[in-house]
């Protein structure tokens, strides 16, 4: 009974049936507030960023995800350029985040010189600040979204950074994200579980361009818990200056709505 009388909200876009028969179950009432647009292919655009990458000489080439990694391979096979784009790759130095990317690239027979311990963007970061990336010319392979923090970092420390999408997000629904704004305002909302680091960056992004992040912020301090499934998404929410995070020891959906579950149960 522990989320009896509170008010959940789902900004995923899948497994919402789930996650609400979960919250339901726990006495809880849940709100499918979808912050996540949908994703595609930008094969178009990254076959344009394979010629270049072909033509350009590369000293780091660093890859976020597995699925993103699998992509540029499978795409260059396409164009006839594999060999020679695994060749760039074999000639570089490697950087690598989360665990698929580190297995996508062991595939190819190549070892990380920089990786991150905990599966996020800020442990990539922590393992690059030993080199020396004045003049370097960095390839970086992101998905549907950029990172701030790594571009940041990299174009501080002197790289010239090439910025490589696979995939692309769509913004999410304008009214859904308008009407989960009015709700979160007027403190209506207890708790916003959020499953994936883009339903933070494209809130923050509305957020922004309405110009209410402070009071965004003061909401998620005061009346409104913040939900991560896990360190990625929770790095996501601390980057746009939300400190009050739970999320799970397990990085599961039903792991979090159960975090949430013996949050409000504890403080009872």
């Amino acid at each position: 009974m522990s989320l009896h009388n509170k008010r959940v909200v789902l900004a995923a876009s899948r497994k919402t049936d789930e996650m609400s028969t979960l919250i339901e179950k726990q006495k809880g009432t849940p709100l499918v507030r979808s912050l996540q647009g949908t994703v595609f292919l930008n094969d178009e655009q990254v076959r344009g960023d394979l010629k270049r990458i072909m033509e350009e000489e590369f000293d780091w080439m660093i890859f976020t995800t597995g699925i993103g990694t699998n992509r540029l391979i499978d795409l260059a096979e396409e164009m006839n350029i594999k060999d020679s784009f695994l060749t760039k790759i074999h000639g570089a130095k490697i950087g690598s985040r989360g665990y698929k990317t580190f297995a996508s690239l062991k595939k190819i027979e190549v070892n990380p010189l920089a990786k991150d311990e905990d599966g996020t963007i800020n442990g990539l970061v922590e393992s690059l600040k030993s080199f020396d990336f004045k003049g370097k010319r960095v390839m970086v392979q992101l998905h549907g979204e950029n990172a701030p923090s790594l571009i940041r970092f990299l174009e501080e420390a002197g790289a010239k950074v090439m910025q490589v999408l696979p995939y692309k997000h769509v913004d999410p629904d304008l009214e859904t994200v308008q009407l989960f704004c009015d709700e979160l305002l007027q403190a209506k909302i207890d708790a916003v579980c959020f499953t994936a680091a883009i339903q933070v960056r494209s809130l923050f992004k509305y957020v922004e361009e309405r110009r209410i992040v402070n009071e965004v912020k003061e909401a998620f301090k005061t009346n409104t818990l913040a939900v991560a499934v896990g360190k990625v998404t929770a790095e996501a929410l601390h980057e746009e200056g939300i400190e009050r995070v739970i999320s799970p020891e397990l990085e599961r959906m039903g792991a979090m709505i159960i975090e949430l579950s013996r949050y409000y149960e504890e403080k009872e």
